[in-house]
């Protein structure tokens, strides 16, 4: 009978040690994994929607993931601290991996948010400039001279047979860039839309370059260092999974994807209109035609990397298959 008893207390005792160890186990699981993605810009600019919205709706932390957003300076500044260890995971634009790598900095393309490319040129509609060719001689804003949309615009006017020498070109910053423009102060700006609009809202009546003049860059996209990609592609893939339904959630409904924006970033708090109107923009000219959300296309990559070689913008031409991974993209899910 004691020996019953003992054998009843050590049951109890392992039940106890197994529900404990239980739930050290759910506490450890429950303790989502902290990443730093970094931004090419501020992340409260309505350009982050998907990253915003994606955190706002608790898609990361749906992916065990707590992800912190720090603004480096420019696509090309965030390509560098990824391949130099500062950081898994960021954002700039798909074309940046052709820029970098030929220097030496291990990072690729893991999702790219659309099929359109992220850069416009708008103009003054007083100005009425219909082409890059009658840029010559204006001041253009962009926002530095190391984010890609720099390089968009310098891609754009050599394919108008101009250089970057036959227009002024003024970086700005993330404010300056529409507020120098917006305030007449540079006839053009390339950037993103999230810019034109603000242009819009302080009073300027703009044009846009035709689309089919503007160089056929990418979308934002996600880049991760070929590190991560090999050795914590569970944190890569979560990011990439989580920042592609804050997409969808905006292509579906801008109206709602707004308001969910503003909530997240007070500073927009009664400014949903414009808010949306923004993202209409994105939805229109960039995150459209993409048959699976957020794969990249190895064959506009590669159009994209020829002419910036053979154009000089880069020196070399470095390896397609080093730029780009879809292994996180999920077609059926992505497809949906």
């Amino acid at each position: 009978m004691f020996t019953t008893h003992l054998k009843h207390v050590a049951l109890t005792a392992q039940a106890a040690l197994a529900a404990l160890t239980l739930s050290l186990a759910a506490q450890v699981q429950a303790e989502p994994t902290k990443v730093t993605y970094l931004l090419p810009a501020p992340p409260s600019l309505p350009a982050f929607a998907p990253w915003i919205i994606a955190k706002e709706k608790g898609y990361y932390q749906a992916q065990d993931l707590d992800l912190t957003f720090i603004a480096a300076k420019g696509g090309v500044d965030v390509a560098k601290q990824i391949g130099a260890g500062n950081a898994l995971v960021g954002g700039a634009i798909g074309d940046t991996p052709i820029i970098v790598r030929p220097n030496g900095i291990p990072v690729r393309t893991v999702a790219v948010l659309g099929g359109g490319g992220v850069t416009m040129i708008a103009t003054n509609a007083s100005e009425n400039i219909q082409s890059i060719k009658q840029l010559k001689g204006k001041t253009v804003t962009v926002m530095s001279y190391s984010d890609t949309t720099y390089y968009a615009l310098l891609a754009s006017l050599r394919k108008a047979g101009l250089s970057k020498d036959d227009v002024d070109i003024q970086a700005a910053g993330p404010s300056g860039v529409w507020q120098l423009f917006s305030a007449s102060k540079a006839q053009a700006m390339a950037g993103v839309p999230d810019w034109v609009v603000n242009a819009e809202d302080a009073g300027l009546k703009y044009s846009l370059i035709p689309r089919e003049q503007v160089f056929e860059s990418m979308a934002q996209a996600i880049l991760a260092s070929d590190d991560a990609i090999e050795h914590h592609p569970q944190i890569v893939r979560g990011v990439v999974q989580a920042t592609l339904r804050g997409l969808q959630d905006i292509i579906d409904d801008p109206k709602a994807a707004a308001a969910t924006f503003a909530r997240a970033v007070p500073a927009y708090a009664g400014k949903e209109a414009s808010l949306e109107k923004t993202l209409r923009l994105y939805v229109e000219y960039v995150y459209a035609g993409q048959p699976v959300l957020g794969r990249i296309d190895p064959a506009r990559l590669d159009t994209v990397r020829k002419f910036y070689v053979s154009e000089g913008i880069v020196p070399r031409e470095p390896k397609l298959d080093e730029l780009y991974s879809n292994q996180f993209i999920e077609t059926s899910s992505a497809a949906k």
